[in-house]
């Protein structure tokens, strides 16, 4: 695609076992071990509703680990 063509692809908000988030075209199968959750949309909207709802980049099992190993310190 080149730079003044619009990016007309419609993407789904996807999010995986461990609470990590993506974007993922929405004519394409969801791959196993995501789900969607949040908008379908433009590209711009999706990126947006990512950045305002995963605020901790940690994966979710190192969030656990870091939880459980701070109430025995």
């Amino acid at each position: 695609m080149s730079s003044h063509e619009e990016d007309t692809t419609v993407y789904r908000v996807v999010i995986n076992h461990e609470e990590q988030y993506s974007i993922w075209p929405e004519w394409k199968e969801i791959p196993a071990g995501w789900r969607a959750v949040g908008p379908t949309g433009k590209k711009d909207e999706c990126l947006a509703y990512v950045k305002e709802v995963w605020t901790d980049m940690r994966p979710l099992s190192l969030r656990k680990w870091m939880d459980e190993n701070k109430a025995t310190t």
